[in-house]
C-alpha cells in the first residue's frame, strides 16, 4: 500500500499555528482523577499513559512511543464500511497525537490513522483523554476492546461534523459500550436517551475537551466529562440484559484504541465525507493532547 506520507506532514506542519500551545510531560498534573478509587486506594498511574509529547513525525519514528502503541487494530481487520486504517495517518506534533483522515485515491475509501495499545486493561481502572474531535462526519473515538471483539467500552464516540444538518449529533458525546455474540451476530449497547450526552451551548469539536470512564467492576461504568459525573450504568438491565456475556458482565481485559472511523449506519443514510472536507486539514484531524490510565491500589502506610 503506496501513501503520500510526505504529503501529510506538510498538512501537519500547516495546522500548527491553530494546535493551542502544549505543556510539559504530564500534561495532566493537578488535575485530579474525578472517579472514587475506593476506602484506603489511591490512582496509581500506568505506563500507557502518554501526553505524546514528541518530536514532530510520523509516530512510526518514535522509539518512545512504540513502547506504548501499534498503528493498527487488535487483529488484521482495516475498518468499518468505506474506513481503511492506514499506519501512515498518525502523527505526533506539537505535544498532541494526529489521527488524520485523506481519500485514498480513486476510490470512495477513507484512510484514517490508528493507534492500539500495547498493554491490555481490565477492571477496576480509569481511563481518561483530552482531545478534540475532527469536524468530519467521520466517529472521532477513544475505546476499549477485548482481543475476541465480544466485549466494547466507548470513552468518547462522537462526531464533530459542522454541517447545518449534523448539528444534533455536534451537541452530543455518545457514552456507551457494547457486548456482543459474533456468531450469529449479535451486538447490544444502551439506547436510553442518556447514552448521548450534552451540554448546553457545547460544540464538542470547538474544543479540547475530558472524557474519562471508570470501569469499577463487571456491572458498573462511570462516565466524567470535564472532570464531572455525566452518566452512569450500572447493573446486569443495562450492562447486559439479553445475557451474551454468560452473567459475567464486562470481565475480558482491553485495549485502549485511538482512530477515526466512516461508520456503516452513517454511510448508509448518506452521511460520509466528501474530497472536499477532507482534504481541508483544519477539519480532517482528531487531536489527543494526553491520555491517562489509573489503577486503585491499598495506599502505602
Amino acid at each position: 500500500m503506496k501513501i503520500c506520507v510526505l504529503d501529510l506532514v506538510k498538512h501537519l506542519l500547516r495546522t500548527l499555528f491553530w494546535v493551542p500551545a502544549v505543556c510539559v510531560a504530564q500534561d495532566w498534573k493537578g488535575l485530579e482523577v474525578p472517579a472514587n478509587a475506593g476506602d484506603g486506594k489511591s490512582w496509581v498511574l500506568q505506563a500507557t499513559s502518554d501526553s505524546f509529547d514528541y518530536a514532530i513525525g510520523p509516530v512510526g519514528e518514535l522509539e518512545d512511543f512504540d513502547k506504548r502503541w501499534d498503528r493498527s487494530f487488535i487483529n488484521r481487520w482495516t475498518g468499518p464500511s468505506m474506513t481503511e486504517w492506514n499506519a501512515g495517518h498518525s502523527y505526533a506534533t506539537n505535544g498532541h497525537l494526529g489521527i488524520a483522515s485523506s481519500r485514498k485515491k480513486g476510490e470512495k475509501v477513507v484512510y484514517t490513522g490508528i493507534v492500539t495499545s500495547k498493554e491490555s486493561f481490565t477492571y477496576p481502572v480509569y481511563v481518561e483523554a483530552r482531545a478534540k474531535l475532527s469536524k468530519q462526519v467521520l466517529a472521532s473515538c477513544v475505546w476499549m476492546l477485548s482481543d475476541d471483539s465480544t466485549e466494547e467500552i466507548d470513552i468518547i464516540e462522537a462526531y464533530g461534523s459542522d454541517r447545518p444538518d449534523q448539528k444534533w449529533t455536534a451537541e452530543r458525546l455518545h457514552l456507551s459500550h457494547h457486548v456482543f455474540i459474533r456468531k450469529p451476530f449479535q451486538d447490544y449497547q444502551p439506547t436510553d436517551e442518556g447514552s448521548w450526552f450534552a451540554r448546553e451551548g457545547t460544540i464538542w469539536a470547538d474544543d479540547f475537551h475530558r472524557v474519562g470512564v471508570y470501569w469499577r467492576d463487571p456491572w458498573h461504568l462511570e462516565y466524567y466529562v470535564d472532570g464531572k459525573l455525566a452518566r452512569t450504568v450500572s447493573g446486569k438491565d443495562i450492562i447486559d440484559p439479553r445475557g451474551y456475556t454468560n452473567g459475567k458482565g464486562l470481565t475480558k481485559a482491553m485495549k485502549i484504541i485511538i482512530n477515526q472511523e466512516d461508520q456503516q449506519w452513517r454511510y448508509d443514510q448518506g452521511i460520509t465525507p466528501t474530497d472536499e472536507e477532507l482534504a481541508n486539514v483544519e477539519k480532517s484531524i482528531f487531536w489527543v493532547d494526553w491520555i491517562r490510565v489509573y489503577k486503585p491500589e491499598a495506599k502505602k502506610e
